[in-house]
Formats: C-alpha cells, sequence, structure tokens
C-alpha cells in the first residue's frame, strides 16, 4: 500500500522508471507486495512553490544534483523509527539530493490499512482484507 508522489522539476521517463524501481524493490526488502507500491511523479513548473516568500527557483543552487524536491509517503501505520529512516536516506539519494540542495521536504502519513481501497475488475477491496502481512 506505500504511496510516494514526487513533486519536483522535469525528470525523464528513464529517471523516472529508475527512482520508482529502486523504491519498489526497497519496499519489497521491507515487506510491502511490490504490485501495490505506488510512485507518483508530478511536476513542478516555475512560480508555483514558493519557499520564504521566494520562488523556488531563485534559491541559490551550486551543483549539478537536485535543486529541489516535495516529497509525501503514505506508509502502513506501525512502522519503526528505522524504518522511516532509512526510507528517507533512500528517497534522498534516489533523487540526487547533494550539499548543494536548496529545498528538500519529505513528510511520512502513516495510513491504517481500513482506510486504502483497491480496485480491480469493477471491484473494490478494503487494503486490510486484501494485504495479508504484508505492509
Amino acid at each position: 500500500m506505500p504511496t510516494i508522489t514526487i513533486r519536483t522539476t522535469a525528470l525523464s521517463t528513464v529517471e523516472r522508471r529508475a527512482i520508482a524501481v529502486r523504491l519498489t524493490r526497497w519496499f519489497a526488502e521491507h515487506d510491502s507486495d511490490r504490485r501495490h507500491v505506488v510512485v507518483r511523479f508530478e511536476r513542478t513548473e516555475e512560480g508555483t512553490v514558493f519557499v520564504g516568500g521566494l520562488p523556488i527557483e531563485a534559491l541559490p543552487h551550486e551543483d549539478e544534483g537536485l535543486h529541489h524536491a516535495s516529497v509525501v509517503c503514505c506508509v502502513s501505520v506501525g512502522r519503526d523509527e528505522a524504518f522511516y529512516e532509512e526510507l528517507a536516506a533512500v528517497l534522498a539519494d534516489s533523487l540526487g539530493m547533494t550539499t548543494g540542495t536548496p529545498f528538500f521536504y519529505l513528510e511520512f502519513r502513516p495510513t491504517p490499512k481500513e482506510s486504502v481501497y483497491f480496485g480491480a475488475e469493477g471491484r473494490l477491496r478494503r487494503a486490510d482484507a486484501t494485504l495479508r502481512g504484508n505492509r
């Protein structure tokens, strides 16, 4: 049931796929069914994100790494601090965060399985009934 929404500047299809595959594999190694890992990319357009009253693109950027990203991860309730720490590091590395990255925001939203539904073949099923033991 993990769902990751990544908002950043334009990434190529190859870059998005590499990030999605890496995250899916990571979640599979941490008791999640890879078929339920959703990675969504949303491009931020100029003038749509402001930090401290300034457009994010005005923040100084010192290298070729990531300029900015905002990431929201919905994961099942009950994950420990080590899980969050490791996932945060994997996300930052996957997106190319460096010491020159001026803005990186990551929010975890623990979500109860009974609050998630999957639809297939015209039927909705709650995640807690579908994900036997998976997170």
